[in-house]
């Protein structure tokens, strides 16, 4: 298990940067925090029971609280506070959060929720392209 060295929180591009003592270094947008949140709020308690956030991208975050020496518990701006992140946990997030970003962006696209990356419920006229869903590049997955 790799320990971080380093934690900062950056507000205005809103990037949730970390450092382990194994040389890797993420930076992850609070976003994809809030939207894959350990919390049973959005996982559930049990495969097929997570909920799908919605409506995230403009989330900050408030606080960062240290739970133990194992992780941290950031207080967002929407009120949800209840997941603690493991330092194992926001290392898989760091590691896999281009896989993480593009399910998310394909669940919301699922869902119905279309246009500005699939972030905002706006209905797909039929036979209408989102210019900008994932592949166009702004979709935060390349």
């Amino acid at each position: 298990m790799a320990n971080p060295t380093e934690l900062t929180v950056h507000q205005q591009s809103k990037r949730f940067d970390i450092a382990f003592d194994d040389g890797a270094n993420f930076s992850i947008p609070f976003e994809l925090l809030r939207v894959y949140s350990p919390s049973a709020a959005v996982q559930g308690h049990g495969p097929g029971q997570e909920t799908l956030q919605v409506g995230k991208r403009d989330v900050g975050i408030k606080a960062v609280e240290p739970v133990g020496n194992y992780g941290v518990k950031p207080l967002f701006t929407d009120g949800h506070e209840s997941g603690i992140y493991t330092w194992d946990y926001l290392y898989k997030l760091g590691k896999e959060q281009k896989e993480l970003w593009h399910d998310y962006v394909g669940r919301l696209h699922a869902a119905g929720y279309f246009g500005d990356s699939g972030r905002e419920p706006v209905a797909e006229p039929a036979g209408a392209k989102s210019g900008g869903g994932c592949g166009s590049g702004s979709c935060g997955c390349h």
